[in-house]
């Protein structure tokens, strides 16, 4: 599924399109998503701009203010916020206005100028949903863990989060009360960079280790970022094309095959119910 590489990617592709446009019509194709798009959504939406989209984790968090002319009021706070996931296949992009439409194109966010925003989701395990103007309260964010990408999220803070606990340390990083946004691959590819085996308690590992973790995640995300995110399936960022940076992966996808560091044959485990190669001499 698109992990926050390619969410970042896809906001970074879209946003320069339609920042402070309006909206002209909101035409939804599909309701049935992992949870039913609110149908007062084309409402809420009605000659509002889109003034910022944010990324909180893996979510995208579109920013929209409703148009006024009220000169009091031209510096008014957003009128509320859209919040987009994009499931385990979807994908959010810029599409000419008479760009057919395709099977799997749910919802198109159509500006004033033309701009037409489509959304994309095969499998439909993504959301389209309106938080209004308390988005940070809604249950799907009100407890998420700090960014890996900020300075909150650092060697100490897992060491210390993670006292007296025995479960996996990559279920503990994957968590996202602990930290967002890092999903399978990239938990896969900075434990192998740290040196750290998926399956070792969480408990267990020192302060050192995870400040090693820590450095090597916001060291591969941010690589990952620059080159487009990983395209193992269905991904393509918001100007359709695909990521690169699976020509990175060290250790994702390669169990079975020749560790690059030392030669030994990476290993595959089952953690969560997730894959989870590791290289037994490397990882400890």
């Amino acid at each position: 599924m698109p992990e926050l590489p390619e969410v970042e990617t896809t906001k970074n592709g879209v946003l320069p399109h339609i920042q402070n446009k309006t909206v002209k019509q909101l035409i939804i194709r599909q309701h049935q998503l992992r949870w039913p798009i609110p149908h007062d959504l084309p409402t809420h939406l009605d000659n509002a701009k889109l003034t910022n989209i944010e990324r909180r984790a893996k979510y995208l968090l579109c920013h929209f203010k409703v148009a006024t002319h009220s000169e009091q009021n031209v510096h008014s706070r957003m009128d509320g916020v859209v919040l987009i996931h994009l499931g385990m296949s979807g994908n959010l992009r810029i599409v000419d206005s008479n760009a057919a439409v395709q099977k799997h194109d749910h919802v198109d966010f159509v500006f004033t100028d033309g701009t037409r925003l489509r959304y994309c989701d095969p499998r439909r395990f993504g959301s389209i949903l309106w938080l209004g103007d308390k988005a940070y309260d809604h249950a799907l964010l009100a407890n998420l863990g700090p960014e890996p990408l900020s300075d909150e999220f650092c060697g100490e803070y897992l060491w210390e989060l993670s006292r007296n606990r025995h479960v996996a340390v990559k279920q503990f990083v994957m968590d996202q009360k602990t930290v967002t946004g890092i999903g399978n691959i990239y938990a896969t590819e900075a434990l192998f960079a740290a040196g750290l085996r998926p399956n070792k308690p969480c408990g267990k590992v020192s302060k050192a280790t995870y400040t090693k973790f820590a450095n090597a995640a916001k060291r591969i995300l941010e690589k990952a970022i620059s080159q487009g995110g990983t395209t193992l399936k269905d991904f393509v960022g918001g100007d359709g094309k695909p990521g690169y940076f699976k020509q990175e992966l060290l250790v994702y996808g390669r169990a079975g095959q020749a560790c690059v560091s030392c030669g030994d044959t990476l290993k595959d485990i089952k953690i969560s119910n997730r894959a989870s190669a590791y290289c037994p001499t490397c990882q400890k």
